[in-house]
């Protein structure tokens, strides 16, 4: 024990901790004190056994050091890469943060100009909804006399229906492509306030274009589509609704869906290249997102609506689908005009900044 308490504490640690390399080994075996290695030839044998094996643990050591400085590397350099994209996108927010934080001061007239917008549209949705309520309770005023107004309430409803009917029998296409285009025009706006407008602050040229759409085309190519169908299945078997209901969802939904995208582009003033790519990226999401609707609604329409009656029962239903068309038709078109106007402030705002 006194012997073990004499030897410094450095000779009695092992030797794998105070020897790293080459240099470190021949330093750590002339520090041996030569008492120790006359002394205790067993211990220099025990000793020069650790040394002779030290090379080998130390190239072993070097390897897996040599790895994890390349995995270390590697791991640093995407680090790298994805911090450089991570600035990137955070400039890009950070200076659109700031020109909202600091917008250019203007004289008002965007307010007023907004103002304006709101007005107009109150003006356009509050007289067209009066006009609608207004024909639709009057249509038996010549008979009023004497009636209550419990009276009128009760017999509205059936006299608007046999009006209806009436003018099918007359112009049968034109009151298609007046229903078409009012259902288009109301499913345009519905879409505007879900994405997130206020109630008057839609857009009026959109919601206009999708209303021509309607009229023009919705209305008047329906009502021929749907005599095509009957006679292309002139049959009553069981098989010839989910039959009807198939062709519906294949064959018509992509005429229909192709017609109304091309058509707003070019009422857009889109060039042909961008109103191809974007039909060619929305076709089938379209398509696909219509059979989660329409086979359901389909089975009442050629089930149980008569043939002149299915339209008006269609656009009913189009009230959500056209939610869903005009949200998919217009939102690569409003992404680039709103960047574009995010482009235009943030050069005015570096022009009003540099003078």
């Amino acid at each position: 024990m006194a012997i073990l308490k004499g030897i410094p504490l450095h000779i009695l640690s092992p030797p794998t901790k105070s020897i790293t390399g080459p240099n470190k080994l021949s330093s750590s075996f002339i520090s041996l004190p030569p008492s120790s290695s006359k002394s205790n030839p067993s211990h220099n044998s025990a000793l020069s056994f650790s040394i002779k094996k030290r090379p080998k643990n130390w190239v072993v050591s070097s390897v897996t050091n040599d790895r994890n400085a390349v995995t270390t590397q590697t791991t640093g350099s995407n680090d790298h890469q994805q911090q450089e994209q991570e600035e990137e996108s955070n400039g890009r927010f950070g200076r659109e943060m700031e020109e909202e934080k600091n917008p250019v001061p203007n004289d008002g007239s965007e307010d007023s100009d907004m103002f304006v917008g709101r007005a107009i549209n109150a003006a356009i949705v509050l007289g067209f909804g009066t006009f609608a309520i207004t024909k639709l309770l009057t249509i038996d005023h010549d008979y009023w006399q004497g009636w209550t107004l419990y009276e009128v309430l009760r017999y509205a409803p059936e006299h608007n229906w046999i009006a209806y009917e009436e003018a099918l029998k007359t112009n049968p296409v034109l009151a298609k492509m007046v229903i078409s285009g009012v259902v288009y025009s109301i499913g345009d706006w519905i879409a505007q306030c879900y994405d997130g407008k206020p109630l008057f602050e839609f857009d009026r040229s959109r919601m206009f274009r999708s209303g021509i759409v309607g009229f023009l085309l919705h209305g008047s190519l329906s009502h021929y589509y749907y005599q095509f169908c009957e006679a292309l299945f002139p049959f009553d078997d069981w098989w010839v609704v989910p039959a009807k209901v198939a062709f519906d969802q294949t064959a018509w939904s992509a005429v229909w869906n192709s017609i109304y995208f091309v058509v707003l582009g070019f009422l857009r003033l889109e060039s042909p290249a961008n109103i191809f790519n974007e039909l060619k990226a929305t076709f089938w999401p379209l398509l696909t997102a219509g059979w989660k609707l329409w086979p359901f609604a389909h089975l009442i329409t050629y089930g149980v609506v008569p043939v002149e009656q299915r339209l008006l029962w269609v656009d009913c239903v189009e009230l959500i689908w056209v939610t869903i068309l005009s949200t998919y038709s217009n939102e690569k078109s409003e992404a680039r005009v709103f960047e574009a106007s995010l482009e235009a402030k943030s050069d005015s705002s570096s022009n009003s900044h540099e003078k």
